[in-house]
C-alpha cells in the first residue's frame, strides 16, 4: 500500500482494542469480508482460520484480512485473547499490499500505533480523522517491512554494524572521557576481544586510534573557535600532561596546539 496517499484510507467505525471473553467465539459467515480489517493480538492463545487455513495465534500474531476472505477465530478460555481490530477501505488501486498473516517479533512502535488509533476517537480528538489516516499508513508500512525483513544473518550482521556505529559515535560525543575497551564492548553488547576485531574491521582503525584521534579533533576545534588557550583545551580533554597532550596533538596534525591556535 505504498502507492496510497493517506487521503485515500476510509475510516469504518469498527475498531476496539478488546478482551475476549471465556466463551468468545468469531464464527464464519455466509458472505465473505466486505473490507479490510487489521487483527492484532496483545495476549492469550487461540486459532484463527483465513480462508479455511489455520493459524495458532498468541501474542505478536497479526492479520490483514481483505475483501473477499473468510475468516473464524476461537480461543482458550483460560488464556482468553486481547485484540485490536481495525476495519478500514481503500478508495484507490492498491499495489503492495501486505501478507496476510506475520507474528511480531518487535511490537513495541506497531502497538503503540494502534493504541494511538484508538485513543484518537475515545476523545473528541482534533483532526482525530487525518491522524488515523496517517497511522493506517505507517502501520500498513510497518507490516511491508515486516514482508520484506532480510534473512536471519543479514540482519544480525546489521545490527553489530549499527552497534559499532554507535560505540564510535559514543566515542566521539565525549572526547574528554578516559573510555575503558571494556566498557564500550559492553555498550555494544560483545566480548572486548571482538568487539576490537570487529571495530577496526568496521571503522577502520583500532579502538585507541580512534579515540585518539576524536579527542584531538575536538582539540583543534576548540583552540580554532572557542577562544581556550592550549592548557584549557588539554585540561578539558583529560590530559594531565599538556606537554604529552602537545606531543600527541603534533603527532597527529603536524603541528603544534599553539601554532594551531
Amino acid at each position: 500500500m505504498l502507492n496510497v496517499s493517506p487521503e485515500s484510507f476510509v475510516l469504518l467505525p469498527y475498531f476496539a482494542k478488546t478482551v475476549c471473553e471465556p466463551g468468545w467465539k468469531w464464527a464464519r459467515r455466509e458472505k465473505p469480508l466486505q473490507n479490510f480489517d487489521l487483527f492484532y493480538v496483545w495476549s492469550g492463545e487461540g486459532e484463527v482460520v483465513l480462508n479455511d487455513v489455520a493459524y495458532p495465534v498468541g501474542k505478536g500474531s497479526c492479520f490483514l484480512f481483505r475483501p473477499g476472505d473468510y475468516t473464524s477465530a476461537t480461543h482458550h478460555p483460560q488464556k482468553p485473547l486481547v485484540l485490536t481490530y481495525i476495519h478500514f477501505d481503500v478508495d484507490a488501486a492498491v499495489s503492495l499490499v501486505p501478507e496476510p498473516y506475520r507474528v511480531l517479533e518487535e511490537t513495541f512502535e506497531f502497538e503503540n500505533l494502534l493504541s494511538r488509533y484508538v485513543r484518537l476517537f475515545l476523545v473528541k480528538t482534533f483532526a482525530a480523522e487525518e491522524e488515523a489516516r496517517l497511522i493506517l499508513k505507517q502501520l500498513m508500512i510497518q507490516l511491508l517491512r515486516q514482508d520484506r525483513d532480510e534473512p536471519v544473518e543479514r540482519k544480525a550482521s546489521n545490527q553489530l554494524t549499527e552497534s559499532i556505529h554507535e560505540v564510535a559515535n559514543y566515542i566521539r560525543q565525549h572526547p574528554g572521557i578516559q573510555h575503558r575497551v571494556d566498557d564500550l564492548a559492553a555498550r555494544a553488547g560483545l566480548s572486548p576481544r571482538y568487539f576490537s576485531i570487529k571495530f577496526k574491521e568496521l571503522i577502520g582503525s583500532s579502538v585507541q586510534t580512534y579515540m585518539i584521534r576524536s579527542r584531538i579533533e575536538r582539540a583543534q576545534h576548540l583552540l580554532l573557535h572557542a577562544g581556550m588557550n592550549v592548557t584549557e583545551v588539554a585540561d578539558t580533554l583529560g590530559y594531565r600532561d599538556i606537554f604529552f597532550f602537545s606531543r600527541q596533538f603534533k603527532q597527529y596534525t603536524g603541528k603544534s596546539p599553539s601554532e594551531i591556535r
